[in-house]
């Protein structure tokens, strides 16, 4: 393993829009929307580079970038400068040409000066927008003892999933890469090399060496038609002229099951949240072995108010419940209530996620909601499949029959 790590840089690319998220990124990028409560979804991909004890980081952000900004500076002001450690935030500075980040490639094309200055041995690249649990030192030995010029790591998933992702032609004998096709459609995706039954998807997690990072870039800068993306272009080529690897994912999570999320979508994200509130979730958020840090809020505890007889109770089961959230008289079940919560007397909420700030006004039911940051739901509303708010509210029905409502046209 390499010395304290002190010869990785790390990149997290966390400027996604994330359109198949709206409204929730109507006002902030992807990776700062909250999840499971007090969080923000950016903060498991950063919790795994702290915990891997990675501490030189660049974040590369672009659209709606404000709230995310707040959020690293405000939650993540614990590295020492002193020991060359450092968070840096780059938003696109137009340094190389004149664009945006036109793919993710580009993302970290724009900013080669900066890596160059740092002097890295191994340059490690994530996406600020998945969850899960992973020690990154694991994968850097892996990739060490093979000699590659890159690593990709993967996770096993069922072929008729391969469409979704980018897939990998791996070698069982030798764990190289011998091809990666992006999203096949055709139905016959090439079997993994960990596992016949299985096909490889490639995790969106790049290892490189520095130097070889820094060619293919420049080349893919050059080349014609390229759409800038690791995906689709880099690595693709990559693997046709030197050696590629693959690691295979192992997870943290102590489950059955490999826990890896891409909450890309409505659907995606009310079902990862919901993994977190069952008694034994999919997701260990408590976990003392493997911390989830985050900027935690400078509010009251939670308070739960009422314990009259019959209907008019505060109270809440099988649920997420944040700092300062109230529930004064109504109950709440096998939901996530995010900081600054209140929900009134007598109302009925199941399976919902409510973000920060929202209020659910007095005898109002709620089953399979999302309700966006700062709403009011009026009091005596019904909100399921198909339903409406009421006044002031937009919503959308997902194609999982999950209800969205915001302020914000839908």
């Amino acid at each position: 393993m390499l010395e304290a790590m002190k010869d990785v840089l790390t990149i997290l690319l966390a400027g996604g829009a994330g359109e198949r998220l709206q409204p929730l990124t109507h006002s902030l990028a992807k990776p700062a929307v909250p999840f499971g409560g007090h969080y923000r979804i950016v903060d498991f991909t950063l919790s795994n580079i702290v915990n891997s004890a990675l501490r030189r980081i660049l974040v590369m952000t672009q659209y709606k970038s404000l709230v995310l900004h707040r959020h690293l500076r405000e939650g993540w002001n614990i590295f020492s400068r002193e020991l060359g450690e450092y968070l840096e935030v780059l938003p696109p500075m137009k340094r190389i040409h004149s664009d945006w980040y036109l793919g993710t490639a580009d993302a970290v094309y724009q900013n080669i000066e900066s890596i160059e200055q740092e002097r890295p041995e191994l340059v490690l690249i994530l996406s600020g927008d998945h969850i899960y649990k992973m020690d990154y030192r694991e994968m850097i030995d892996w990739h060490l003892s093979s000699g590659a010029s890159a690593t990709i790591a993967t996770i096993q998933i069922a072929p008729q999933h391969a469409s979704r992702f980018g897939i990998l032609d791996v070698d069982p004998s030798t764990s190289l890469c011998r091809g990666f096709e992006e999203k096949p459609a055709h139905g016959n995706p090439c079997i993994s090399g960990f596992n016949p039954l299985m096909v490889s998807a490639s995790m969106g997690i790049y290892l490189f060496k520095a130097e070889v990072l820094l060619e293919a870039l420049r080349a893919d800068a050059a080349a014609p038609g390229s759409s800038h993306d690791f995906g689709h272009d880099v690595l693709p080529r990559l693997i046709s002229s030197c050696p590629v690897a693959a690691y295979d994912f192992h997870d943290l999570n102590d489950k059955s099951a490999l826990y890896w999320r891409d909450v890309g979508t409505l659907d995606a994200y009310f079902d990862a949240n919901m993994d977190l509130v069952s008694v034994n979730p999919e997701f260990n958020l408590y976990d003392a072995r493997w911390p989830l840090r985050t900027r935690m809020p400078q509010s009251p505890p939670a308070k739960f108010v009422f314990a009259q007889e019959g209907r008019r109770m505060g109270v809440a089961t099988d649920s997420i419940v944040s700092p300062g959230v109230i529930i004064s008289g109504g109950r709440v079940h096998r939901s996530i209530l995010s900081p600054g919560v209140r929900v009134n007397s007598f109302c009925e909420i199941e399976d919902s996620i409510l973000l920060p700030g929202a209020t659910v006004g007095r005898y109002a039911r709620l089953s399979r909601v999302i309700v966006d940051a700062g709403v009011h739901i009026p009091e005596g509303a019904v909100v399921r499949a198909g339903s409406h708010a009421g006044p002031g509210c937009h919503s959308l029905l997902t194609d999982g029959l999950v209800t969205v409502v915001s302020s914000q046209p839908c």
